[in-house]
């Protein structure tokens, strides 16, 4: 499978596992999982042939991990950054004492101001390394990275859960805790 392919296949599951599953007839569960079957015979129909191998491949080299199968195998959704309603029931979990954020540039002086807030997403995402935030926030113009003082929110009853992929979920970071 080439790298195009893969790119291509793996957005395309993001919007039917993360943000639009009704776009191609596709019902997720309470915890955002999906039938395997379902969603390949639901792609078939859109006009978006995937294999079961393409599907697994697309999951296992996948650079940010973003989808997960279930013990079985049966079953497959996105490990955060939904948009629809899920509950991924992940547990409370004590993150390391610094967290980052990747933003661009131009968007620092609001989040100053206004802190991280999870905008259409369930959470705000943060990276245990600064290299993951400096690449996520490269995506869409010249980066920056904020440092979160996760210990101090921990200690100001904030909860961390961190998901299936290393990535860090919190409700909100308000501006006191952010350098």
């Amino acid at each position: 499978m080439d790298e195009r392919r893969v790119v291509k296949v793996s957005k395309y599951l993001s919007r039917a596992l993360r943000h639009r599953p009704e776009r191609i007839g596709l019902e997720l569960d309470v915890g955002g999982w999906a039938d395997v079957g379902e969603l390949l015979a639901a792609c078939a129909r859109h006009g978006f042939a995937l294999t079961r191998a393409e599907l697994d491949h697309v999951v296992s080299v996948n650079d940010k991990q973003r989808y997960a199968f279930d013990a079985s195998g049966s079953r497959i959704r996105a490990n955060q950054g939904h948009t629809v309603p899920v509950e991924l029931d992940l547990p409370v979990a004590s993150p390391p004492e610094i967290l980052f954020h990747g933003t661009v540039e131009r968007s620092v002086p609001a989040i100053r101001t206004e802190g991280l807030r999870p905008m259409d997403r369930h959470d705000v995402h943060l990276s245990p390394e600064p290299e993951t935030a400096r690449r996520v926030g490269a995506r869409r113009g010249r980066p920056s990275v904020l440092t979160v003082d996760a210990a101090a929110m921990v200690a100001d009853g904030f909860e961390f859960r961190m998901s299936a992929n290393g990535v860090w979920l919190v409700s909100d970071v308000p501006p006191r805790y952010l350098r």
